[in-house]
């Protein structure tokens, strides 16, 4: 494993510092790649969705929407239909 220094603020140390008193991380590195890991993970789910919301763009044309069947839709799937 490599080391990294960082340099904070002092009111971000003593915000590392906090979430080391509750426990949850064994010291400053654990809270940090904590951090880088769930950072991680925040941009790959972005990257992914951004994917998927240009494949749909890219993919055809929409048409022309009927709000009206939309709603009904919606209904039926969530089990209020009538």
């Amino acid at each position: 494993m490599s080391t990294m220094n960082i340099s904070l603020p002092e009111s971000m140390r003593n915000w590392v510092d906090e979430r080391l008193k509750t426990g949850l991380y064994a010291n400053n590195s654990d809270y940090i790649r904590d951090l880088i890991r769930k950072d991680r993970l925040q941009t790959e789910k972005l990257t992914a969705m951004q994917q998927a919301i240009t494949a749909g763009v890219e993919s055809t044309e929409a048409g022309k929407l009927n709000m009206q069947t939309i709603k009904q839709k919606a209904r039926h799937q969530a089990g209020l239909s009538s």
